[in-house]
């Protein structure tokens, strides 16, 4: 009788165990058909005014007008992207925090990083590849310097005299500047800032030597003139500004760093609100006049399926890895 008491007990517990994991299974799906009821937050790692500002603000304007709820832009800057990064992964995936994601949080931090707060990979749920951006290689008036072979002669004959700016350690920004040293031999000192918004004055006024920045973010300031473009760290021009030459057409070859950004959920999100949300961007990004808005700004769109997304960050994340290892890359330069 004891051994049916408790053979009972463990077949009732399993019941019950079975009955809540359906009713939670029931509920997530009941929010997914009933999503958005509330305000939707996008969340991003950097200061206002860069690639990630500009789609996050893109999305939040035609989803509000879609969706009929608010959808609010938070930029969370600071530790390489991984501040606002923590934010989200640890937020309920319920599809009303969302992350713009970047190849920094992704594909550089982990390796970068002794300790991460977060996976980079296993923590999100991938929803799209929203767009990239050149890098470009850009240089103060200050310098003197017209083109690429003149900059990296400077630099030998002054090792450690010149610097170079980034919008924060780990970025795909430093990790150009540490790849530039490694291709070229030349010693010049990171110095990293926490925004674009706190470096391109800098450069400006010649406080730093050079810098590698999002074409999307320089492009205003290069028509302007008051700065000096050398080269974008893409393998082809730039549709955004052809007249800007590649660094790998000028010596550098197979010298490639790109900055791309997606969009990201906590893990465990619902596959119907992942779908709902790959769906939503597609439809958003794939509108003519948000392709050529973006593109102005120096960013090429292309939404993708959230599988193409995971397989882009493990090539990524592979590549970037081995970099810091043969540079040596530091935290703290």
């Amino acid at each position: 009788m004891l051994f049916a008491s408790k053979v009972a007990k463990i077949f009732f517990a399993g019941v019950f165990f079975c009955m809540v994991f359906a009713s939670f299974q029931v509920s997530a799906q009941n929010r997914s058909k009933t999503w958005p009821t509330q305000p939707i937050r996008i969340v991003v790692t950097f200061t206002p005014g860069g690639a990630p500002d500009i789609l996050a603000r893109v999305l939040a304007e035609s989803w509000q007008q879609s969706l009929g709820v608010p959808v609010l832009v938070e930029n969370r800057p600071g530790y390489g992207g991984n501040i606002g990064a923590d934010l989200v992964a640890k937020s309920e995936p319920d599809g009303y925090t969302l992350l713009i994601g970047t190849v920094g949080i992704h594909a550089i931090n982990g390796a970068l990083y002794e300790k991460m707060p977060f996976d980079p990979i296993k923590g999100f749920t991938p929803i799209s590849f929203l767009a990239s951006t050149p890098n470009v290689l850009v240089v103060s008036k200050q310098l003197g310097v017209k083109n690429l072979h003149e900059l990296i002669e400077l630099a030998k004959a002054k090792p450690n005299q010149l610097t170079f700016g980034s919008s924060g350690i780990g970025t795909s920004l430093h990790m150009s500047g540490e790849l530039f040293k490694e291709m070229t031999g030349v010693q010049i000192r990171h110095i990293p800032y926490k925004g674009r918004a706190q470096s391109l004055p800098d450069l400006i006024s010649g406080r730093i030597s050079m810098l590698f920045d999002n074409l999307s973010s320089s492009l205003p300031l290069i028509k302007a003139g008051e700065i000096q473009a050398l080269g974008v760290t893409t393998l082809k021009r730039s549709q955004a500004a052809p007249q800007i030459p590649t660094l790998a057409e000028q010596g550098l070859v197979g010298f490639e760093a790109t900055s791309w950004f997606s969009l990201m959920a906590p893990a465990n999100l619902t596959p119907a609100l992942q779908k709902k949300l790959n769906t939503l961007t597609r439809q958003t990004l794939n509108k003519p006049e948000i392709r050529s808005k973006l593109l102005a700004s120096g960013l090429e769109s292309a939404p993708s399926s959230p599988s193409e997304l995971s397989k882009l960050i493990q090539i990524e994340a592979n590549k970037w890895s081995r970099v810091i290892y043969t540079s040596g890359a530091k935290l703290e330069q």
